[in-house]
């Protein structure tokens, strides 16, 4: 298991690189140094004296990737994607083009997103399961059938409608909650419910067609049929049985999912206001913000490559025969 781990670790480094990199090529593929500058100061009357000052306060001002004016390390450590991107890796993220520092501005926006967040996840998932074990107790019935059409209705349509929907009729019509906004303490509960009341009802429609898939595939094997055999009801058959060993495909999405709670939504807090890591990245990629960009990107790298190694090891849990080597 600590070999594995160790592995794993040192595979997360090139990938974070390559991630860095990627992410710096294509930014500034669209834009250049210049352009954020003049992004930043105002795009009429600039000077080029005042372009080159900001460059320079914000180290923008050296090469991308190869300074070939210095000599030895230097050709790779004195450029903007050294400078930039080493830091990270101890996260320390440095400081916005506007001065605010990113580590500070990530841990106070973090409570908001995961009080979105982490509500829609664990009441998701057991609505999900739930519903998917309902429809596959009656496959084959009528409620069945209503319930995989329910669900093809709801994945056909766009979260922006749940979204756009919810705010005019819950809070402009019938005036239960705010439409936007957020507020600390116990407040925050008129703000969040409703994104998260539509976030649970946005994802009911995939997870949990996919769920069904999972259980009438293991509803089948050979195991079911050994335990009605020995005159086991099918409630117990389904929730003692196929529910247990449906867990490591289960736990394949929902592990994975757990770290990136942190993310927080970018649709769901920018249109309900909701001050979290979601909008914090719309807002920076509205800026042209390289610096908070480059930061949220490499989080969510690291965030998501936990969630992998934090899914094998729930593995273990959930199935002894699954070793780690």
């Amino acid at each position: 298991m600590i070999a594995y781990l160790i592995r794993r670790l040192l595979y997360a480094i090139p990938i974070l690189v390559g991630v860095n990199l990627l992410t710096f090529a294509l930014f500034f593929v669209v834009n250049t140094p210049d352009d954020m500058a003049r992004m930043q100061l105002g795009i009429k009357r600039v000077t080029p004296e005042a372009i080159e000052k900001w460059k320079q306060q914000r180290g923008y001002d050296k090469p991308l990737l190869v300074n070939s004016a210095a000599r030895g390390v230097g050709k790779l450590t004195n450029t903007i994607f050294w400078q930039k991107s080493v830091n990270m890796f101890v996260l320390d993220f440095g400081y916005s083009d506007d001065g605010r520092s990113i580590s500070r501005e990530i841990a106070q926006r973090m409570g908001p997103s995961l009080a979105i967040a982490l509500p829609t996840f664990l009441i998701g998932l057991v609505i999900y399961v739930s519903f998917a074990l309902l429809m596959t107790l009656f496959r084959a019935t009528a409620l069945d059938m209503a319930g995989v059409a329910l669900c093809v209705v709801l994945m056909s349509i766009s979260g922006l409608f749940y979204i756009i929907g919810g705010q005019f009729l819950v809070s402009k019509l019938w005036h239960l909650v705010p439409i936007s906004g957020y507020a600390g303490g116990f407040d925050s509960f008129r703000f969040v419910v409703l994104p998260v009341v539509i976030g649970v009802i946005g994802g009911i429609g995939s997870s949990s067609r996919w769920y069904r898939t999972i259980f009438l595939e293991e509803i089948g094997r050979d195991y079911v049929r050994t335990a009605r055999a020995k005159g086991l009801s099918e409630q117990r058959v389904l929730f003692s049985h196929v529910l247990k060993n449906a867990m490591i495909p289960i736990l394949t999405g929902v592990v994975v999912v757990i770290p990136l709670l942190f993310m927080g939504s970018l649709l769901t807090e920018s249109f309900f206001g909701i001050p979290g890591l979601g909008s914090y990245t719309i807002d920076a990629i509205n800026a042209q913000d390289f610096s908070i960009v480059r930061a949220m990107v490499f989080l969510g790298s690291l965030l998501y490559i936990a969630g992998l190694i934090l899914t094998d090891i729930s593995y273990t849990v959930v199935d002894p025969r699954v070793r780690l080597q």
